[in-house]
């Protein structure tokens, strides 16, 4: 099942950072996307590590202008607020869908209990629905580990969701390989050029097998993201090294309570000096302050460099490092075979 030299496509969530007073910080967020668009990842804002579950939608409007300045390949968040019980509030999101149209971005639809409170038949009817209001969009299944609302659909539901058209793929946040190679397995059958994005930030790694990715332990750094994706295409065993400690960063940020990931990126990309502030959003869980120093010695020893170099330094690329270090300690023996 593994598929060497693929050009993996990868969707990389944007945190929204913010400022001492609580206001998310701009400066910092644009900062972020540039970063992306930068690093060849599409964007994807007002997604769970934008809060979307929290923000109003004069952030959502800002997050979407600023990153529509920076590129017109990005997706967003299309989220509903409802309770257990509650019917398939098709006309918000229908809103939220023509918001993020407007902007030039792809809908992303989250799940709701009006959504996922139905039958097989019912919930594939929902997304037809959706989707003839849409140029394209993006489903996505949610482990309810993560969200009361969410659902695993059935195999039944998913043949359905291959069947429209205007869904161009679907996120798989179930945490479980199996489910997701069987996701892949009937898209090859039916549908190949439908993207089943992975949402495991706990094995990162499906990418080998034929997904793609819409990952949140991606904002921690996009640009080691891409550096892994190239690699892979290009047959480079450097992605093994790069993959374990992105990896690495995965299981430490993405340990219980889950939700702190997202102080846990904070936190990152303050010591990366690319934001001024570390703090989360009010409503979203912390991690102790002692983390701090666990994810500085991760910048410091990761073996490329994150942080500036003085101009005495000679600086290698992120591969060239990876190479050397492969060369000299015998890390990876890879077979010739198994990179294509």
């Amino acid at each position: 099942m593994i598929r060497p030299r693929r050009k993996i496509r990868g969707i990389s969530a944007v945190l929204l950072p913010f400022q001492e007073n609580g206001d998310p910080d701009w400066v910092g967020f644009s900062g972020h996307v540039k970063r992306t668009v930068a690093a060849g990842l599409a964007p994807a804002v007002n997604m769970d590590t934008g809060f979307g579950n929290f923000i109003d939608d004069s952030t959502r409007l800002k997050a979407m202008e600023l990153t529509r300045a920076e590129t017109d390949d990005f997706v967003a968040g299309a989220f509903v607020c409802d309770e257990p019980g509650a019917a398939f509030n098709d006309a918000e999101y229908f809103r939220q869908m023509e918001m993020i149209q407007n902007h030039g971005g792809t809908p992303v639809i989250f799940q709701s209990f009006g959504l996922t409170d139905q039958g097989d038949e019912g919930i594939v009817s929902c997304y037809e629905k959706l989707a003839e209001n849409a140029d394209r969009l993006i489903g996505f299944e949610l482990s309810e580990v993560f969200a009361s609302f969410g659902k695993i659909y059935s195999m039944d539901v998913y043949r359905g969701l291959l069947g429209i058209d205007r869904l161009i793929g679907s996120k798989h946040s179930s945490l479980n390989r199996e489910k997701e190679w069987s996701r892949l397995q009937m898209r090859d059958e039916i549908r190949p050029e439908f993207h089943v994005f992975t949402g495991n930030d706990l094995a990162i790694d499906m990418v080998m097998y034929g997904s793609d990715y819409l990952l949140g332990l991606s904002t921690f750094a996009p640009d080691i993201f891409a550096q892994r994706d190239t690699a892979w295409a290009a047959g480079d065993p450097a992605f093994y090294e790069l993959n374990d400690w992105l990896q690495y960063l995965g299981f430490l940020t993405f340990r219980p309570p889950v939700p702190a990931y997202k102080h846990s990126a904070a936190m990152f990309l303050k010591l990366r000096g690319q934001i001024d502030c570390d703090n989360t959003h009010p409503g979203s869980p912390t991690r102790p302050g002692s983390d701090r120093e666990i994810l500085r010695q991760l910048v410091e020893h990761f073996p490329i460099r994150l942080r500036p170099l003085p101009q005495s330094h000679k600086i290698q690329t992120p591969l060239q490092t990876v190479r050397a270090l492969t060369a000299q300690k015998a890390i990876l023996k890879m077979p010739v075979s198994l990179l294509g």
